[in-house]
């Protein structure tokens, strides 16, 4: 399948609109069709479930990720296909390994440690709703540890990546 095959296939929302589906060919009833659900793969809870922590022992996803590529490969062999699959539910359970989880959509930067869990928020690169520039967050990760520092687009364009965090990437 070639890349413009490849990119007909996933559609986006955009403008708080999903354009999946296009109201024009969508506006009157054509007949019958059906639709997948599937719900709560939630990564990590067969291992937590099964070792009876289900607060801690969430560290392993192999299970859900097979049962999770099995169910894909179910619907892709249906014939005729659906007319689209929903996901429910939770996503995930636990997150084995991860340090950092970054996030945007709060127009301003933000954040907290949980559990030795960093949860970083970046600020916008447009619209400002608080006191940070307009910017971007350089994430260095090494072995040891991942070090983050939001930029203005200025001081990006000016200055780059100061020496600090590129020699992390040397030394690693």
């Amino acid at each position: 399948m070639s890349a413009v095959e490849a990119a007909g296939i996933f559609h986006r929302a955009r403008g708080r609109t999903l354009d999946a589906f296009s109201a024009e060919e969508e506006r009157e009833w054509k007949g019958p069709f059906y639709f997948i659900q599937g719900a709560d793969p939630q990564f990590g809870l067969m291992k937590a479930w099964s070792v009876g922590d289900c607060d801690r022992g969430g560290d392993e996803w192999g299970q859900e990720i097979r049962l999770t590529e099995q169910a894909i490969q179910a619907i892709n062999k249906l014939n005729p296909k659906p007319k689209f699959f929903v996901l429910c539910g939770d996503l995930i359970h636990a997150m084995p390994g991860i340090k950092a989880v970054f996030s945007g959509h709060y127009h301003r930067n933000a954040g907290g440690i949980y559990q030795d869990l960093d949860m970083v928020v970046s600020s916008a690169i447009g619209c400002q709703l608080g006191k940070d520039t307009h910017g971007l967050r350089v994430v260095v990760v090494t072995t040891e540890k991942i070090v983050h520092r939001y930029y203005s687009l200025d001081e990006l364009s000016e200055k780059g990546i100061e020496d600090d965090l590129m020699n992390l990437m040397k030394n690693d």
